[in-house]
């Protein structure tokens, strides 16, 4: 009797410092996008005072304001979420497509292909090849430059085609005995079967072509094609100017609210990290299930 009493008093205590430290845990991984929003939220001149630590010191969204009052920030902002919504929709289909590919045996060269296209993980020809190669192809201040080079995925080719061979095959002969083609078969049964990993591949492609910003440095000079991206690289570079900028106040009749450099960097990170921070909620059901799946063959 002793023993089991020990024993439960054993596991409870157990369970107690377990959740004590996941609590602990996840407060110190949370607590730099808490303060980062906090700051953002609060006013420059209190927290030059008495800083800021649980919450917002004189909320105000003035900073807020006065950002998006600027006239590159909220077309940058359009420009990032076409970019990410129509290059994840593309890299989903194409490397998709082309990983169902990889798992036909009747396919021409198929080893040879598949192992051509997960060469180019490892070997990179660096980045005035890189460079050459987009301006020969025109994609200097095109749009497409934020789409067609990341429309098929190596590392998304692998997770996909190995989750596609976990399928049942009598799934496939099914459809053909009903007289499905290949575009037939893998658009109603095999797609749709992949939803697992699917969420998978659009969270990495989404969160890496939002935060891409490389391209744009390079190769757009075109102020309409200018990402939310490198307008935070650049206003961090020059977050000083932008405060004075956004802190002036054109109409003279009100004197316009304080705004300074380190309110517009934290500002700015919470314009860029929140909208894909939204892409995880709905994708997460899926997520764990697809990367393991995805990763091992079944």
């Amino acid at each position: 009797m002793a023993v089991r009493t020990n024993t439960a008093f054993s596991g409870r205590l157990f369970n107690v410092l377990n959740y004590a430290l996941m609590t602990a845990f996840m407060i110190v991984c949370l607590y730099p996008f808490y303060y980062i929003i906090i700051y953002s939220l609060s006013d420059p001149g209190e927290i030059s005072r008495g800083g800021v630590f649980f919450w917002p010191v004189n909320p105000t969204v003035d900073s807020y304001a006065k950002i998006f009052s600027l006239q590159t920030v909220p077309h940058a902002f359009l420009v990032s979420a076409a970019k990410t919504i129509v290059g994840t929709a593309l890299c989903i289909y194409c490397s998709s497509l082309f990983a169902y590919l990889m798992t036909k045996q009747e396919m021409l060269f198929r080893k040879f292909i598949y192992r051509f296209v997960i060469t180019s993980m490892y070997l990179g020809a660096g980045l005035i090849p890189w460079y050459l190669t987009m301006k020969f192809y025109g994609l200097q201040n095109n749009f497409l430059l934020y789409i067609v080079p990341g429309m098929l995925n190596a590392f998304f080719v692998i997770l996909v085609k190995t989750y596609i061979e976990s399928i049942p095959p009598s799934m496939e002969e099914s459809a053909e005995v009903d007289g499905a083609g290949f575009l037939t078969t893998f658009h109603r049964i095999i797609f749709p079967l992949s939803k697992p990993i699917v969420a998978t591949v659009a969270v990495f492609s989404a969160v890496g072509i939002w935060n891409a910003w490389q391209d744009n440095f390079f190769l757009v000079s075109n102020p309409d094609l200018q990402t939310i991206q490198l307008i935070l690289y650049n206003y961090f570079n020059e977050s000083t100017r932008l405060a004075a900028e956004a802190a002036r106040n054109p109409s003279g009749i009100k004197e316009a609210p304080k705004v300074s450099s380190e309110t517009v960097k934290m500002t700015m990170s919470v314009i860029s990290i929140v909208p894909i921070l939204l892409v995880y909620p709905f994708m997460q059901r899926y997520f764990v299930k697809g990367i393991m799946l995805g990763a091992v063959k079944g």
